[in-house]
């Protein structure tokens, strides 16, 4: 198969591959990464320098000639004393070559090239205090953004300091190469005149001007990478001297079949660009589309329009719900309806919510006056005009606190840093209550020298909510599975909210991690960071809960835990699908590149 047809033709693979971050990204799709059109980018450049994207032409002059003309204007410009003369660099063996390379083709090395030169490190080095804001640029590795000079936020000398650098002044047509921290990173130097690199900072000049774009396409290139990760001297941070990149490693073709590679990638690259703009597009119309309809699914006004609705969307499944980011909109919603009382019919049969806040607040009365729980403090009453949505007639608004007897944090000793041993005791963290998953494992050991506080160990079926975690996870709650590990203890950021046994805790878990709930924690999380953040215990138990009659309770989760499984069958199709695609991309990138 040639390069032409991989590429063109199967552009369904290259823009179907897409993977997900952990973390939003930049962009509008920031949890997309377009891996596809990524790996197509990598296969166009591998293939460009392999000798595999355009077609040899015989009446071309061969590489050598053009490293004999190289050869001769290194020679003048020594000879001129503008340049001292390099040392000799090894000679390239068998073992050297990465690959095989078309026949008129040589592999060279990099300062044969390039004249090379470091930054400036003597004395006469710019610090903070000798930069202006006007002057002659002085460039650093943070400057060097999408393999050009970010002129927008440039940092300046003066001409005097400018006039003592022994090297590292840099002038347009330059390549500037970062040898430490960001090794790898480069920037080709355009419309500026002149100026100064940072220590880290190498300067690649090559020795005739035509050389540059093919050079820039060689450090863009997966090949640039293998000669880093040969010559990085690094440890805890990357780095390279300027005589080990003098010794990368390229393949080189003769001046028209380097003309006309680099205008094929550009072709090629233009062709990606559209490709991004477009999946682009169609992700942002796709979820326009699912958040649309979804809106109206959650606005019906009982569970006869949610059906009715619900059908509309079946009928188009396998188009709405195709990405991740859809079926987390789609498990929101099914909450949403869950706790608006839109989800199941109602049951004129079933003893209203009305008369179980009774029977809860007799509880609590016969209770505090036994002396088995403390009179709570008393939570502002719902307003009118704070209820957040109707709700059915036999349903009420009520307050968190009104439905829990009592509830409690932990401790929070000075623990080992590892989990608890087989045999010992552990601290729950609070990354332990995620979305509603319980993980055990997320603790810390209690040292041998104290003792631990049996009365907060966690028990089965414990309600917990996480008081503090990072913003989008703060105050989410789960139920502890029967088979969880024992000598497992609270931690200060971790409430055990203890309900009343005549409410069915899996209701409140579902409305805890519903939509609505998170809006309220979100508008009273306090904090100092802004990834971090804390809810009080007052707050927690401020959650307003639109409460459905008991029975009730149990329909509905009987309802939610179905369709939820239905979306996580759904999602794992999704991700088996995405990574088949993905290492179809990769597969197609290593055969191409005849990787050995």
């Amino acid at each position: 198969m040639s390069a032409r047809e991989l590429i063109t033709e199967h552009l369904d693979l290259w823009t179907g591959a897409v993977t997900h971050k952990s973390t939003a990204g930049r962009g509008r799709n920031g949890k997309i990464d377009l891996t596809g059109i990524k790996k197509l980018r990598e296969l166009i450049l591998e293939l460009a320098v392999r000798g595999k994207l355009v077609e040899q032409d015989p009446d071309d002059e061969p590489a050598s000639v053009l490293l004999e003309r190289i050869a001769e204007e290194k020679d003048r410009l020594v000879k001129e004393g503008k340049i001292k003369k390099p040392k000799k660099l090894p000679e390239i063996t068998e073992e050297d070559r990465p690959f095989e390379l078309p026949d008129s083709w040589e592999w060279v090395r990099l300062g044969d090239l390039c004249e090379l030169e470091n930054g400036d490190r003597s004395k006469n080095y710019p610090n903070k205090s000798s930069l202006v804001e006007t002057g002659v640029p002085f460039v650093n590795a943070g400057h060097l953004q999408n393999h050009s000079i970010n002129t927008s936020e440039l940092t300046f000398i003066t001409e005097e300091k400018f006039n003592l650098l022994r090297s590292g002044k840099f002038r347009d047509g330059d390549i500037l190469f970062c040898l430490r921290g960001s090794l790898g990173k480069f920037g080709v130097v355009r419309n500026i005149e002149r100026g100064a690199v940072a220590s880290s900072l190498i300067i690649a000049r090559p020795y005739l001007s035509l050389l540059v774009n093919y050079t820039e396409l060689y450090l863009k290139a997966p090949i640039s990478e293998l000669m880093i990760r040969r010559y990085d001297n690094g440890t805890a941070q990357p780095n390279l001297s300027g005589a080990d990149f003098s010794k990368f490693l390229i393949p080189f073709p003769g001046e028209s079949e380097q003309h006309r590679i680099v205008k094929k990638v550009d072709e090629l690259m233009a062709l990606c660009d559209r490709l991004e703009q477009q999946v682009g597009d169609q992700l942002e119309a796709h979820e326009v589309l699912v958040d649309t309809l979804l809106d109206a699914l959650t606005c019906s006004a009982d569970a006869a329009e949610v059906a009715e609705n619900w059908a509309r969307l079946a009928e188009h499944f396998d188009t709405l719900f195709t990405t991740e980011a859809s079926i987390d909109k789609l498990k929101q919603a099914i909450l949403q309806l869950a706790v608006m009382g839109r989800l199941v019919e109602q049951d004129p049969n079933d003893e209203p919510a009305s008369v179980l806040l009774e029977k809860i607040a007799e509880e609590k009365t016969r209770l505090i006056k036994e002396r088995k729980i403390k009179k709570s403090k008393v939570t502002p009453k719902m307003q009118e005009e704070t209820i957040p949505f109707d709700i059915p007639k036999n349903w009420e608004w009520c307050r968190l606190e009104s439905l829990t007897l009592y509830s409690e944090s932990g401790w929070s000793p000075q623990c080992n840093s590892a989990p608890r041993s087989e045999d010992g005791w552990g601290v729950l963290k609070v990354s332990a209550v995620s979305w509603g998953k319980f993980n055990p494992n997320e603790n810390k050991g209690l040292p041998d020298s104290l003792s631990p506080r049996k009365e907060l160990e966690v028990r089965p079926s414990d309600f917990l909510i996480s008081r503090a975690n990072t913003a989008d996870l703060v105050a989410r709650s789960v139920i502890v599975p029967t088979t969880s590990p024992e000598k497992l203890m609270l931690s200060d950021k971790i409430i055990r909210v203890v309900l009343s046994k005549k409410i069915y805790p899996p209701y409140i878990n579902i409305f805890n991690n519903s939509a609505y709930a998170r809006e309220y924690y979100s508008s009273v999380a306090g904090g100092t960071s802004h990834s971090m953040k804390n809810v009080s215990r007052d707050k927690i138990n401020q959650l307003a809960i639109a409460l459905p009659p008991l029975n009730e309770q149990i329909r509905i989760l009987e309802v939610v835990e179905n369709l939820l499984l239905l979306c996580e069958k759904i999602n794992k199709s999704l991700h088996c699908l995405a990574g088949l695609k993905v290492e179809l991309a990769n597969g197609a990138v290593r055969k191409a590149s005849g990787d050995r």
